[in-house]
C-alpha cells in the first residue's frame, strides 16, 4: 500500500498459553478510516494495545510512517504523531474544559525548559480554543470536565487527542455510552476532521452501525485472527461475520 501510516505485521500475543492475537498483520494508508470490529475476547483490545505500546507483543512489528515502534512509550508515539482515545475516559474532572485540552498537549509540545519558565498555557491556547471550537464545546470552555455528560466528555477526549496534530489516531470504543445525538456529532467531527486534514483513524468499536458509517475499510477479529476485511458493505454481508456476531 503506497503512503502507508501504519503496518502491523504478523502481530501474536498470549497470555497463559492462550494466544489472544495470531499472527495478524494490515496496513492504513494515508487518510483512510480503518474500522476493527469483533465479538467479545476477540482480541481487538489487545491487538490495540500491542500496536499503542502497553503491551509488548510476542512476535511482529509495528510500524508508524516506516518507524518501528513495538513496544514504544505513548509520550514518545505521541511525538511520532500518534493520537488515541480512552475507552476509559483520561479527563481530569477537577480541571476545565480548556485546561484539559492544553494539558493534552503539553505532553507532546515544547521542552522542560519552555515548561518551567516559558507562559502557563505553554503557547498553547489558541490550538486549544480551535478545538474547542471544532468539537462544538464554545459553551462548556471554562466548565469543570467532570460536569459535563459522558456524550459531551468523550468529545472533550476526541479534542485531547487532536492537540499534537497527528498523522494517525486511534479511537478506542468512542460509540460506547454515547446518546443517538451525540454520537451523531462525534461521526460527524471526526469525518469533517478527516476530509480537512487527511488524518488516518483507526477505530475499535462495538457499535456496528457506527463503524460501517464512519468507516472505509473494515477487518473483523474473532478469537484472535483476522477472518474478514473489506469494505463495509462487504463485511457486512459476509457469512463468518455473521456467524462470529450472532453464534453461527
Amino acid at each position: 500500500m503506497s503512503d502507508t501510516v501504519l503496518s502491523v505485521r504478523n502481530i501474536s500475543k498470549s497470555f497463559g498459553g492462550i494466544r489472544a492475537v495470531n499472527d495478524v498483520s494490515f496496513e492504513v494508508g494515508k487518510g483512510e478510516v480503518l474500522g476493527l470490529i469483533g465479538p467479545n475476547g476477540s482480541g481487538k483490545s489487545t491487538l490495540f494495545n500491542c500496536v499503542l505500546g502497553q503491551l509488548r507483543p510476542d512476535q511482529g512489528e509495528v510500524h508508524v510512517n516506516g518507524k518501528p515502534v513495538a513496544g514504544m512509550r505513548a509520550c514518545d508515539l505521541n511525538r511520532l504523531g500518534v493520537g488515541r482515545t480512552f475507552q476509559q475516559l483520561s479527563v481530569f474532572p477537577e480541571m476545565t474544559v480548556l485546561d484539559n485540552i492544553i494539558l493534552a498537549g503539553q505532553e507532546h509540545k515544547g521542552t522542560m525548559w519552555s515548561r518551567l519558565f516559558g507562559s502557563a498555557d505553554a503557547g498553547l491556547s489558541g490550538e486549544a480554543d480551535r478545538l474547542i471550537e471544532f468539537f462544538r464545546l464554545r459553551h462548556l470552555r471554562q466548565e469543570k470536565a467532570g460536569s459535563l455528560s459522558y456524550g459531551q466528555q468523550k468529545l472533550l477526549d476526541a479534542a485531547m487527542a487532536f492537540m499534537a496534530g497527528p498523522d494517525l489516531v486511534l479511537l478506542d470504543e468512542p460509540a460506547g455510552g454515547v446518546n443517538l445525538t451525540m454520537l451523531g456529532n462525534l461521526k460527524e467531527r471526526l469525518q469533517t476532521y478527516n476530509r480537512d486534514h487527511g488524518t488516518t483513524f483507526v477505530v475499535i468499536e462495538h457499535n456496528m452501525e457506527f463503524v460501517m458509517s464512519l468507516c472505509t475499510r473494515v477487518i473483523v477479529l474473532a478469537e484472535g485472527s483476522i477472518i474478514a476485511e473489506g469494505s463495509p458493505e462487504e463485511v457486512r454481508s459476509n457469512q463468518q461475520v455473521i456467524d462470529a456476531y450472532l453464534g453461527g
